[in-house]
């Protein structure tokens, strides 16, 4: 079973992540070795890559989603391309509901290939920084407020893929949550070319939930963060659970929560993600709350993302 990221990743200074330190620069030197001597290919479009560095739950699918709807008003068909890992299917089933084309293939050059030969202006790389067997037109990296780069060590020491100064590879970098001055500064520091835009999440169905105490859960990268959004707008979680990222949930444990939801007098609700790798039990006390991605100065990153088309 898949678990739940560490508190010592959170923390600086610690013994565990010390501990681990020698195997954290052995994985960095292989990386090291890899972006050195891998060749890259480049395609015939427009290659937009969307990572991070942060591991998981930085919205990376959400924002590939919301580039490829703006580059749609531009009259650019652009669709996205990721690996057809099976623990990632609620991704791809969120990604087909808003409409959006998608390659999944094992090589993430021949679902490009085949975006080509479908005629795609473009293709969104979503989860592809570490892949340095493609050269990106753009690279966008994520990250999100309450985690930022935590403890600012490697894994398995700390949360990151890479150590943070491999941000000076991206051209923008997006925040999701409130302004950070200091934050920025460590990113300047490191390259000042780079863009720095901030982003929120905005509930598109928050009504339904209004004065219901709640039973909150998820199972993704970071859970506290879709419970802070419920918070936020002053939504009421009267419990809550936090599962692994892609959790496979089994049809038992469901039942048992909407039962005890049943006995209180609970309203259930998740994530949108959560809702897909579930839908197929269907189970009609469930809900999830819909949440649209909004990018400040959108107007802006528009103008800046088209140039690289």
């Amino acid at each position: 079973m898949r678990m739940l990221k560490p508190n010592f990743w959170k923390k600086k200074n610690s013994l565990i992540s010390f501990f681990l330190l020698p195997l954290s620069l052995f994985i960095q030197t292989l990386i090291a070795l890899q972006s050195r001597y891998t060749e890259r290919r480049k395609s015939s479009i427009p290659v937009i890559c969307v990572g991070n560095v942060y591991v998981g739950g930085t919205g990376k699918t959400p924002l590939s989603i919301e580039i490829v709807e703006i580059l749609s008003k531009l009259n650019k068909k652009g669709a996205i391309v990721k690996k057809p890992y099976k623990e990632h299917a609620d991704e791809f089933k969120l990604i087909e509901s808003k409409r959006v084309a998608l390659f999944k293939n094992s090589s993430r050059f021949q679902s490009i290939n085949e975006a080509v030969k479908n005629k795609f202006d473009y293709v969104v790389l979503d989860d592809g920084y570490q892949d340095f067997s493609i050269n990106k037109n753009l690279s966008i990296l994520c990250f999100n407020e309450k985690q930022l780069i935590g403890n600012g060590m490697t894994l398995p020491s700390g949360p990151l893929r890479e150590p943070f100064s491999s941000i000076k590879r991206c051209q923008i970098i997006i925040i999701n949550g409130v302004k950070n001055l200091e934050f920025e500064l460590q990113i300047k520091k490191i390259s000042n070319s780079i863009s720095i835009y901030y982003s929120e999440y905005v509930p598109t169905n928050i009504k339904q939930f209004r004065n219901k105490n709640l039973f909150a859960f998820a199972g993704i990268g970071n859970p506290e963060n879709f419970f802070d959004l419920l918070e936020k707008n002053n939504l009421i979680i009267t419990k809550k659970i936090a599962f692994p990222d892609h959790y496979k949930y089994s049809l038992i444990e469901l039942e048992k929560i909407i039962n005890f939801c049943m006995k209180n007098n609970l309203r259930l609700v998740t994530t949108e993600k959560d809702f897909f790798r579930i839908k197929h039990f269907k189970l009609p006390k469930i809900e999830y709350l819909g949440v649209k991605l909004e990018i400040l100065d959108k107007n802006n990153f528009e103008k800046e993302i088209a140039k690289y088309l």
